[in-house]
């Protein structure tokens, strides 16, 4: 089951498409990182303005060099030790959708822990775009039930995949992380 969603989820994005899936947190709609038509669909699909930014998910923080000029020492240690979600916002984005990144260079970064999220990034082979499967300025679902029926007809797949549960998960921690170590809270 979870290798075939994966495998369905995989072909729409390398196609181009978007898709709405569970993550560690809440139910998201994603695309290809690095492609910025299929970053732009995400925005007219949830009325957002392209200067508020959404976040990119990845597998392991082996690979935020790749995305990120000069990772923190400190990003390490946070990722490894934190319990809940956490989406880092680092300065020095790169090698992503132009799209994706801040008007400050920067871009928000989770490493993922979940099985479906991890293995379609790992099949990939590029970072996932995340973002809360809601209409902007509307709440964001807790579950799956929750998400406008606009949202779930406006993507090209919907995973199926903890569509039932009713776990209430909550958004990630937001932290900026400088290259210097200086950090501050966003969103606890």
């Amino acid at each position: 089951m979870l290798r075939d969603e994966i495998a369905k989820a995989l072909k729409v994005i390398q196609d181009g498409g978007i898709i709405l899936y569970p993550t560690d947190t809440i139910w998201g709609i994603g695309c290809d990182a690095t492609n910025t038509e299929a970053v732009q669909k995400i925005y007219r699909l949830k009325q957002r303005a392209e200067t508020k930014s959404m976040i990119i998910l990845l597998d392991t923080d082996n690979k935020l060099a790749s995305y990120i000029t000069e990772v923190p020492e400190l990003a390490y240690n946070l990722i490894e030790y934190t319990e809940n979600p956490l989406t880092l916002v680092m300065p020095g984005a790169r090698n992503i959708s132009p799209a994706l990144i801040a008007a400050d260079g920067s871009v928000g970064i989770r490493v993922v822990k979940n099985a479906f999220c991890e293995g379609l990034i790992q099949r990939l082979r590029k970072p996932l775009v995340s973002t809360s499967a809601n209409i902007s300025g509307n709440p964001s679902p807790q579950y799956f039930s929750q998400i406008e029926q606009e949202i779930i007809d406006g993507v090209d797949y919907v995973v199926d995949i903890d569509q039932h549960s009713m776990e209430i998960k909550t958004p990630s921690t937001i932290m900026s992380l400088e290259p210097g170590g200086k950090f501050e809270f966003l969103r606890r």
